[in-house]
């Protein structure tokens, strides 16, 4: 026959002999047992049992004959499996969690320098101007190795751009380099192929005292902007990429 269920609050009992709870969670539960006589009785009965179920949660059965016959008192079949069961649920919760945080801290990592670029495009104070050099280095780093390069300055605007590419197993990789464009304004980079498709490899917006400024008065302003993109369309498929801004106007067109 089975005994009657034990209510929810009790199942920590199992974990609090093992010695898993955090911090908080074993204050809590040390709150309960103060006035839970069925608690304090089960906890009597796992006293000791810690080095042993550890053991057990380990190993990918319930345990090896070598364990159980050192044991002078042995949990009953249902006890013993619940235990493993709890040992073994909280310690995947901590590798989880353990995983969690080294994914965000590789995402911090991996982010940051997208992050400082979207910052600093933000703000007009000079002391975030070594975070923009920073920022800007894996595409200008990007933009050096790339050997295929096609350039062109737009008789009207002003504005010059150099696309650098490369062909991908997925498509077109591409550096732009572009100078003498004002801001505010918000851009983006279009490859336009040769059946008239268009792709947008990326957008950026261009902040007050603009890029590759010739003559220009700050560091910053006279440093080209370098946008890294990527499009499905081949390079022989692209027929030109043009510069747009968010209203539509053409800042430049570069030809393949």
């Amino acid at each position: 026959m089975q005994g009657p269920s034990v209510p929810n609050e009790h199942e920590t009992v199992g974990a609090y002999a093992l010695g898993i709870l955090d911090d908080a969670e074993a204050t809590a539960f040390e709150a309960h047992l103060a006035g839970c006589e069925w608690c304090a009785q089960q906890l009597d009965e796992l006293a000791g049992l810690e080095p042993m179920m550890a053991a057990l949660a380990d190993l990918p059965g319930t345990g090896t004959p070598a364990i159980a016959e050192s044991l002078t008192v042995r949990p009953g079949p249902r006890l013993a499996e619940k235990l493993v069961d709890e040992v073994a649920e909280r310690r995947a919760r901590k590798r989880r969690r353990n995983f969690y945080l080294v994914g965000t801290a590789a995402a911090l990592i991996v982010g940051g320098p997208f992050a400082a670029v979207a910052t600093t495009s933000g703000g007009d104070d000079g002391g975030r101007r070594t975070e923009a050099r920073e920022s800007a280095g894996p595409a200008a780093s990007a933009f050096a190795a790339l050997p295929d390069r096609v350039t062109a300055t737009d008789p009207t605007t002003k504005v010059s751009a150099t696309v650098a590419l490369e062909k991908k197993a997925w498509g077109t990789d591409a550096v732009l380099e572009l100078k003498n464009v004002k801001g505010p304004e918000k851009c983006s980079l279009i490859a336009v192929g040769r059946n008239g498709e268009r792709e947008t490899l990326a957008s950026w917006s261009v902040p007050n005292w603009g890029y590759g400024i010739p003559g220009a008065a700050t560091d910053k302003a006279k440093e080209p902007l370098y946008v890294h993109g990527g499009a499905a369309l081949e390079p022989n498929e692209i027929d030109h990429f043009e510069v747009m801004t968010f209203d539509g106007e053409r800042l430049v067109e570069v030809d393949r």
